[in-house]
């Protein structure tokens, strides 16, 4: 009730102003992460939103009211208040065919779910950490609500930080002695036998085919580090046995890396499996182990954004709403993919071009999306295993994390037909 309350106070209150606010995304913004949480609140207020495209780093442009405006305030967000004449010319200089630039109308709060284990992992997760930063609300999921087609009740899906081949990782090398190894693999293999399946590693195939299922069925997948390739991987291998026994209690196949069946993945193919159980690596996908060999640094290892038209290219467009093109690298178990396994058909909208990695791709698949994002935390270039969290209070203006916040508000995006 209190709820609903607040609800019916924003709107009465919005057109008594007659005006709008102007969130401006470009470096005037205070914080940016939390922008997109005011946006998503307006939204479940069922406000309407523009969003604009290229315009002062993807700035929203907001119905005014004093609910709106306290709220920036105590978030500590940027905000200027503008007029309606001045926002109708806002819009019209926008619409002008000649500027890259849209007014895309966001309609709906998307329903978010992160993919991740109810224990605790010696890790922390990026995504779940600038939602809790900016304040929007998430449920969590993992292979037991998967299995029970839970997946149909959310309208976003986030993959934690996960190994979907069933090899826990490929940690067993550094870390079979250490208790929270053991417990995961404990609470797998419990989980795995109490839905029917006789090994982990076909309960995770299960769940990646329910999450292709997913998005097939117009849903909206983002993943990021080792859940990207590890996720392909594992559609690729379906009915091959690529685990050793110490991860699922008998052999692997020796001939796994000539069964793979790349028309099964979203975005990777002819790579090579790394067979060996200690070598912490899947595949020739992922470029953790080639980096260093063409002298990557800290200093040099950044990513560019490619520059999408606002209006004939909406979705990249949306996805790549940034007050920088230039973004720092930041490593992770899937650190960037190999452009040479990146399938013809998937958009790279983010790439270091001197070391041949695509950071940030992204594709189509039946009424659905997904995108991968290579590495762990955009804040933390070398972020390890059990250390602490990113204090995202010391980040506010983040440009690689406004990448993941951008993929949880553009489901929320009225549908406008892709005119490439």
């Amino acid at each position: 009730m209190k709820r609903l309350l607040c609800y019916i106070f924003l709107f009465l209150t919005t057109f008594s102003f007659g005006s709008s606010i102007l969130i401006p995304m470009d470096d005037a913004q205070k914080d940016h992460l939390k922008s997109y949480g005011i946006a998503y609140w307006a939204l479940q207020a069922n406000l309407e939103i523009h969003w604009l495209l290229n315009y002062r780093g993807g700035s929203f442009l907001i119905p005014s009211s004093k609910t709106i405006t306290k709220e920036c305030d105590i978030r500590g967000i940027t905000y200027e208040v503008i007029g309606d004449a001045a926002a109708s010319n806002l819009l019209a200089e926008i619409a002008n065919p000649e500027l890259n630039q849209d007014a895309i109308k966001l309609e709906k709060a998307p329903k978010i779910a992160v993919y991740s284990p109810p224990g605790k992992q010696p890790w922390d997760d990026a995504v779940t950490l600038v939602l809790k930063y900016a304040e929007i609300p998430y449920e969590v999921v993992y292979d037991e609500e998967l299995y029970l087609d839970k997946l149909k009740d959310y309208d976003w899906l986030h993959l934690h930080h996960e190994d979907f081949t069933g090899q826990y990782g490929k940690f067993y090398g550094s870390f079979a002695g250490a208790a929270w190894y053991q417990n995961d693999v404990k609470q797998n293999e419990a989980l795995a036998k109490k839905l029917g399946f006789a090994k982990v590693s076909q309960m995770k195939l299960n769940s990646a085919k329910k999450i292709k299922e997913f998005v097939f069925s117009g849903g909206f997948l983002f993943a990021m580090c080792s859940a990207s390739d590890s996720y392909d991987i594992a559609l690729a291998a379906e009915g091959v046995d690529i685990c050793e026994s110490m991860y699922d209690h008998d052999p692997a196949d020796k001939n796994a890396n000539s069964k793979l069946d790349f028309t099964k993945e979203f975005a990777f193919e002819n790579y090579k499996l790394f067979m060996d159980p200690l070598y912490y690596e899947y595949s020739t996908i992922d470029t953790y182990h080639t980096r260093k060999q063409f002298g990557m640094t800290e200093k040099t290892d950044v990513f560019t954004l490619f520059d999408f038209s606002a209006k004939w290219d909406p979705i990249p467009s949306m996805l790549c709403q940034n007050h920088t093109n230039i973004i720092k690298g930041f490593w992770g178990q899937t650190v960037a993919f190999d452009k040479k396994y990146v399938k013809k058909n998937v958009l790279i909208m983010g790439e270091s071009k001197a070391f041949g990695e695509a950071k940030y791709i992204h594709g189509e698949h039946g009424k659905g999306t997904w995108t991968f994002y290579g590495g762990h935390d955009p804040e933390d270039y070398e972020h390890r295993v059990e250390e602490p969290p990113t204090d995202l209070s010391l980040h506010p203006n983040s440009p690689g994390y406004r990448l993941i916040l951008n993929n949880i508000l553009f489901p929320a995006a009225k549908k406008k037909k892709q005119k490439t």
